[in-house]
């Protein structure tokens, strides 16, 4: 029975493409040559610039191919600057962090207020939600310049800001919660 459901309906059956030689589809194989009857030789990266004056016999020489062939000679500048700082300074990490913070607690504090005395909370969870995520891929975008230990020490600030945010809002998620139960220590400690 099932071999005639299947002469019946072929679409069901499964594929297997045939691969034949004699067929010609008009592309043809490459095949690299490897033979050693081109080769000349070692070959330097980079010439070395010579540094005497250039004497050309086939004419006068223009600015722009003397600064072309200097310029292929010579190595890249190093990215690093002679009296710049590669690390940052340990109170300057201290007040970029706590700059971020400062403004991290703000966030945090706004966001439960708005999430607390909403009667839908959805729209502030999506908020909560949507500044976690630009925290995350801000501190990651901050992360990847080089050469800027300050701009280092931001993504770290942003990385740990709704760490910050939760930290903050914290005391008042419980002074909000012991305002209804009765019985909190201190009056923020629920027990």
């Amino acid at each position: 029975m099932a071999d005639e459901g299947r002469a019946d309906n072929p679409e069901t059956e499964s594929f297997t493409p045939e691969f034949v030689d004699d067929e010609d589809t008009g592309t043809q194989s490459w095949v690299p040559d490897f033979s050693d009857s081109d080769d000349t030789g070692a070959q330097s990266a980079v010439e070395a610039p010579s540094h005497g004056p250039s004497r050309r016999t086939d004419g006068p020489a223009t600015a722009d191919e003397d600064s072309a062939t200097e310029s292929a000679g010579m190595p890249a500048p190093p990215v690093t600057v002679p009296g710049r700082y590669v690390y940052v300074k340990w109170w300057k990490l201290l007040l970029v962090i706590l700059a971020v913070w400062l403004v991290a607690t703000e966030v945090g504090l706004g966001l439960l207020y708005w999430w607390y005395h909403s009667a839908d909370q959805t729209a502030a969870l999506f908020m909560v939600l949507v500044y976690v995520v630009a925290c995350v891929v801000g501190a990651v975008m901050l992360a990847m310049v080089q050469g800027r230990p300050l701009v280092s020490a931001l993504s770290i600030a942003m990385m740990s800001a709704p760490f910050a945010s939760a930290a903050a809002a914290a005391p008042l998620y419980c002074y909000y919660h012991c305002a209804r139960m009765g019985h909190c220590l201190l009056g923020v400690i629920p027990y």
